[in-house]
């Protein structure tokens, strides 16, 4: 069977799984819609907690953030891994024993204010909870973020292997996560991931585990990935990773395997954003949730120990597939370089369609560039840096992602490209840039490519699809719920309509998911950066408002309301204006209006103007700013009521199998 045969089989069968699944799980209590009814064993929490952590970022943008960026893009695999270990030992059971269904709940409760008053109308109810309020838009505003992530994998999946636009996917997706988040809230979302989660995992492991014989003979990626080449790949057997140095260098790319060669990804850089990907994690709502869901703190704890192993599965491989998919990408064998029209690899021509990857014969020589020169003239290296039997210059770049284009200019220039050059002679590059296309392939391609770059068989390269979409949707599913817990739960019930039945607030939640869905997949159609990117934004602004909140909430019983909700609050605001100055064009969703505001892009204030930190790694420094506010404003405010230092000191003892303790709502 052909690719598009094998995905529809695949694809069919697992959302038909997933459908079935929500609809045996649906749920008509608040209880078992926000958290399953907190009664998973430990094994599937790990198995879902897994799925939900996995997302898009994990299974398709990641190992192609590695493949890219060599060493420096290690730094998303030790702020992902490392803030997982710092959720599951330092704040997961110690939410759990609180008891409550959200974050919100959590912060609402731990900064209520001393003398709530009457709280017969809305602005008392907000006056009498204000921590509450302030972290409900710091969720919505973090899984808003990261959702659109989710629906720009689904998008990109859709787009290469159903062959319809990726508009069309990010629709489809958007269609089937909304049927099972309705249904069965938590408690389908939970099993629903239970079972993407092996889809997932299976579809990463078999393509990486069949590349790896192909190129070095090893059945384990990661031996591999350190082994030398086969004598079919080449005759002299070198070492993999020395292969992939000397061709990174041929074409002009930083070598693969040095530590900060890129200047923007310094030590610096790699430190925040490492940093902000940690406490980001730390601070997640759709992940921190999943804790609320088991029975006990002690299977708090097992769900921790079960979710890290099953993420290290694709953890530990996604380097190796990172380094594999590097080879068959840059190689003048494997390759695109040196390749003519008649003789590019059938993985290009049937990805091209998407935008994502499209050759411009720029110099008219009828060969395939593939090169770091994003110049418009050749480049000497210069002799030192000459390998023996290497090349002595880089061509400019002529591979490029064209996503952004205008469809109606996009068609134009693939209908006829050698017309639309002629009619661009002059400067052809700049006319590239002009109208929006990017140098080199899209990155969220490069995993989904490779079982194709590798010549595998039909069902596999379909398997991946149908393990992407599983990726993207079990996190997209988890985010949606956060958003409706966070508007319906802790927004309508507990500040808006104290009073509302059961049965209306179930409804508010999934007309909540619906409308979160539409806004989720317009953002996704058109997202501010790369899955990967996106999804950084996400942890950074988690990292600046959450997560110093909940680590003191915790272990600190003096720090009263107003400190917090400040410290939240700058945090945020710092966090969310230094990345909307950095993304301004995609986020403001047009250039010109993001001039106005901001100015030209080559202005400051649109540069990393904070001692030249990215706006990935920014959340670490709103993390530090919401810190030094809260503790130097702690002195000057009253500590907490002497209800809720006693919570504090019993959630600071999670150890055994103590009933979590439950919080009464404040009256109304």
């Amino acid at each position: 069977m052909s690719v598009l045969h094998w995905t529809y089989l695949f694809v069919g069968l697992s959302f038909g799984l997933y459908l079935y699944i929500a609809w045996m799980s649906r749920v008509r209590d608040t209880k078992g819609f926000y958290v399953a009814g907190q009664g998973v064993p430990a094994i599937a929490n790990g198995m879902a907690t897994a799925a939900d952590w996995m997302s898009a970022a994990s299974f398709i943008s990641m190992a192609g953030l590695i493949s890219t960026m060599g060493y420096s893009g290690s730094v998303y695999l030790m702020g992902w891994t490392g803030g997982y270990v710092l959720l599951a030992l330092l704040l997961a059971p110690y939410l759990r024993k609180f008891g409550h269904f959200t974050v919100p709940d959590f912060i609402g409760d731990r900064y209520s204010v001393r003398n709530q008053g009457d709280q017969n109308d809305l602005w008392s109810r907000v006056q009498a909870n204000p921590a509450r309020f302030v972290a409900v838009i710091c969720a919505i505003f973090v899984s808003f973020t990261y959702v659109v992530g989710q629906m720009k994998g689904v998008g990109v999946v859709f787009s290469r292997f159903l062959d319809v636009p990726l508009t069309t996917g990010v629709f489809i997706g958007m269609a089937i996560v909304f049927v099972y988040a309705t249904l069965g809230g938590m408690k389908g979302i939970t099993w629903t991931q239970v079972a993407q989660y092996w889809v997932l995992i299976t579809a990463f492991l078999v393509p990486t585990i069949a590349i790896s014989m192909n190129l070095t003979g090893q059945p384990v990626p990661q031996i591999g990935l350190g082994s030398q080449v086969l004598p079919s790949i080449d005759s002299a057997q070198p070492y993999l990773l020395d292969k992939l140095n000397q061709i990174n260098q041929d074409f002009g790319f930083t070598s693969y395997t040095d530590a900060f060669a890129i200047a923007s990804w310094d030590k610096l850089n790699v430190f925040c954003v490492a940093l902000a990907l940690m406490c980001g994690t730390a601070g997640l709502p759709h992940v921190i949730i999943r804790f609320y869901t088991v029975k006990s703190v002690k299977a708090a704890r097992w769900s921790g120990f079960w979710a890290l192993l099953f993420i290290s599965f694709l953890y530990l491989t996604a380097p190796a597939l990172a380094g594999f998919a590097r080879y068959y990408m840059l190689d003048n064998v494997a390759g695109l370089n040196g390749k003519t029209q008649e003789t590019l690899p059938q993985w290009y021509k049937s990805w091209e369609k998407s935008g994502l990857v499209s050759w411009f014969d720029l110099n008219g020589d009828g060969t395939v560039q593939f090169t770091n020169n994003t110049t418009s003239i050749p480049m000497t290296i210069a002799l030192e840096d000459r390998r023996e039997g290497g090349p002595t210059q880089i061509w400019p770049n002529e591979v490029f992602k064209i996503d952004s284009v205008p469809m109606n200019v996009r068609q134009r220039m693939m209908a006829n490209q050698g017309a639309w050059l002629a009619a661009h002679s002059i400067e052809p590059l700049k006319e590239l840039m002009t109208v929006g296309a990017k140098h080199h392939p899209d990155k969220d391609m490069i995993v989904l490519a490779s079982p194709e770059m590798a010549g595998l068989a039909n069902w596999i390269i379909a398997f991946v699809a149908a393990g992407g979409l599983a990726a993207a949707l079990s996190t997209a599913s988890g985010l949606l719920l956060v958003i409706s817990s966070s508007i319906a739960h802790d927004l309508y019930y507990r500040v808006v309509s104290p009073t509302a039945s059961e049965k209306s607030r179930l409804l508010v939640g999934r007309i909540v998911i619906g409308f979160a869905i539409l806004v989720a997949g317009y953002f996704g159609i058109h997202p501010p950066g790369f899955v990967g990117e996106v999804v950084a934004f996400a942890f950074g602004l988690a990292c600046a408002s959450f997560f110093p909140a909940i680590v003191l909430g915790i272990f600190s019983k003096r720090v009263g309301t107003a400190p917090a909700v400040t410290g939240m609050i700058v945090g945020l605001v710092f966090t969310g204006f230094y990345i909307l100055t950095q993304r301004a064009d995609a986020i403001m969703l047009n250039p010109e209006i993001a001039a106005a505001i901001f100015g030209d892009p080559d202005s400051a204030i649109r540069q990393p103007w904070f001692f030249g930190i990215n706006a990935q790694g920014i959340g670490t420094v709103g993390m530090c700013l919401n810190f030094i506010v809260t503790l130097v404003l702690t002195p000057m405010f009253p500590p907490p009521t002497q209800k809720v230092q006693d919570m504090v000191e019993a959630i600071r003892e999670p150890e055994g199998d103590s009933p979590a303790v439950m919080i009464d709502a404040p009256a109304h």
